[in-house]
């Protein structure tokens, strides 16, 4: 059934959302599914903006279809060349034999590897800059390479101030009967699987981010229309402060956040305790994670929202336990910085995780190691209580 809706003058969006998919890249747990977000402009030349993943062809066909209404697709305008929202292309070229992709230099070089067939299609390469006219609408285009791959950019309509911007300003969850971010409460709904998106897909490169939110500065911003979420025309400049943070890797407030891994359930209870006094102490919120039990995805995001962090690990086969070495690895590749971090290590005769945990955390930019490191002996007891508070106070005061 054709369900497209319009965003503004001759602007239509017309994605759709997959509720079936458990898992986005086959690593992230979707709790409530993903979107998959396609644009069409309909004006003395008409433009189709990204198209969408293979999960949703039938409807997205069904809707770039029915906002043509048999007008020609003259344009087709590749933003990001991932497959989630590429997939589509040679089934839209197939159908629209005329129609020129417009795209930079690295989108049509990684457009011959997905699709060699296409290589004879007319084309049009951009660099930063240039301008396409629709005929009341010109488009304008912003390169954003590397948020997140290296062929990505950004299409600026002058006219209506609409900004596509590819994976940028993006989040996990399905679109229900709304396609705008004001149509819900966004910070309830969507605020957490925007940060655990941005965190995970754009993390590592909050350089480039930080690049391209520059050039957006520039320009009069009336919508962001993202390839997945919502589409957002009011409060723009709180979700862009977002972003500003999340690439700056500041974190958004003073809250504690404590990730345990454990065995037999005694270094568990030396973290719920050490929270306990962390929250009595401080007066700050904190929250306890089971590391085998909580997605690194999920304690990704938490790291990036959180200023400290505060690590109870095992010693395991005389190293890390392993989802905790796990998550630290994630951190690393994700290049997390400006954190303080805490560590607790247990051991029945020779702890090792708390070195080996330094070790991995002295890679990392700007990041402080609580002194006194925890040491505990198989289990916390009365005994321990001293080195505990000594321990905590050292956190609040970090």
């Amino acid at each position: 059934m054709i369900n497209y809706k319009k965003i503004t003058d001759e602007t239509y969006w017309i994605g759709g959302s997959d509720r079936r998919l458990s898992r986005f890249e086959n690593i992230f747990p979707l709790n409530s599914g993903v979107s998959y977000n396609s644009y069409v402009i309909v004006d003395d030349k008409t433009a189709l903006l990204d198209t969408a993943d293979i999960s949703i062809s039938d409807q997205f066909l069904e809707n770039l279809s029915g906002v043509l209404d048999g007008k020609k697709l003259d344009y087709l305008v590749i933003n990001h060349m991932e497959p989630d929202h590429c997939s589509q292309i040679a089934t839209v070229v197939a159908m629209n034999p005329d129609v020129t992709l417009v795209g930079n230099a690295k989108t049509f070089t990684f457009l011959s590897q997905f699709f060699p067939e296409l290589n004879e299609q007319k084309k049009i390469t951009v660099t930063e800059g240039d301008t396409l006219e629709l005929g009341s609408h010109t488009l304008s285009f912003v390169m954003a390479p590397m948020v997140h791959w290296p062929e990505a950019m950004f299409t600026f309509d002058t006219t209506t101030g609409v900004l596509f911007s590819a994976d940028a300003f993006g989040t996990f969850g399905a679109i229900d009967a709304g396609i705008f971010a004001d149509e819900y409460d966004f910070e309830k709904t969507f605020l957490n699987e925007a940060r655990r998106y941005y965190a995970n897909i754009v993390g590592k490169y909050g350089m480039q981010v930080q690049a391209v939110l520059k050039k957006a500065a520039g320009l009069d911003i009336k919508f962001i229309c993202p390839l997945h979420g919502p589409i957002w025309r009011k409060d723009i400049a709180w979700f862009i402060d977002k972003y500003q943070k999340w690439s700056t890797y500041t974190p958004e407030d003073e809250d504690i956040i404590v990730i345990y891994g454990s065995l037999y359930g005694h270094t568990e209870s030396a973290a719920q305790k050490a929270a306990a006094l962390l929250r009595e102490k401080s007066g700050k919120k904190v929250a306890v994670y089971d590391v085998s039990q909580t997605h690194a995805s999920e304690l990704v995001s938490e790291v990036w929202r959180c200023k400290k962090i505060v690590l109870f690990c095992p010693t395991y086969n005389n190293g890390i336990y392993i989802p905790m070495e796990n998550f630290l690895s994630d951190c690393a590749s994700l290049m997390v910085q400006n954190r303080t971090f805490a560590l607790a290590q247990n051991g029945t005769w020779a702890p090792a995780s708390g070195k080996l945990m330094t070790e991995k955390l002295q890679c990392l930019k700007n990041v402080k190691i609580v002194e006194p490191m925890l040491t505990i002996k198989s289990a916390l007891h009365e005994t321990d209580e001293q080195e505990l508070d000594a321990f905590v106070t050292a956190v609040v005061e970090a």
